[in-house]
């Protein structure tokens, strides 16, 4: 390894949670997808279940998902709290380049609970805290290795009704964060 070569200790340094972002990114949508289904086949999971899934969204879809957010908290939080914390965080992260939503599909735990029923109590905590965090730290680390800002949202459960009919997803899928991608302003 070169001096110029980044260590993994230096991609964990380098990443952050940034909030102000912008649309205009140096890294193709290839690449990000490639980084995505690279962190979802190879990040640690509970027996290797890889429950993972994810939606990632670019540009114009990016922006549907955080108008979705915005007529959802606009519908359930009072109107002081919409206007002063909710409306102004919502428009930040819809100026950003795209989103990742965070699923895990109970189908991939049920596979591991028919298959090792003794772990059916201790499925939810391994997956929804441990690997699901494992597998957006390590999709967050390479994308701020590759020069993008992030940051990780949470607008569930107000959010996945209008995002599992907008982008069709299947119903044994379980939406747990979005992450928030663009150009560091």
């Amino acid at each position: 390894m070169t001096a110029s070569t980044p260590t993994l200790l230096d991609a964990i340094k380098g990443r952050g949670s940034l909030h102000i972002l912008s649309d205009d990114i140096a890294v193709s949508d290839a690449r990000i997808q490639e980084i995505v289904q690279e962190g979802i086949l190879h990040a640690p999971s509970p027996f290797n279940c890889q429950a993972g899934r994810a939606v990632v969204l670019f540009k114009e879809e990016h922006k549907k998902f955080w108008d979705l957010a915005y007529e959802a908290a606009k519908a359930s939080v009072p109107p002081p709290a919409f206007e002063k914390a909710f409306e102004p965080r919502i428009k930040m992260f819809r100026a950003a380049y795209g989103t990742i939503l965070f699923y895990e599909s109970q189908n991939a735990l049920d596979k591991v609970i028919e298959k090792v029923p003794m772990v059916k109590a201790a499925m939810p905590q391994w997956w929804s805290e441990h690997a699901t965090g494992m597998l957006q730290y390590a999709i967050w680390t390479m994308l701020c290795a590759e020069g993008l800002g992030v940051n990780l949202q949470h607008y569930s459960p107000m959010v996945d009704a209008p995002a599992a009919k907008q982008w069709d997803i299947p119903a044994d899928w379980s939406l747990k964060a979005q992450m928030v991608f663009g150009k560091p302003a």
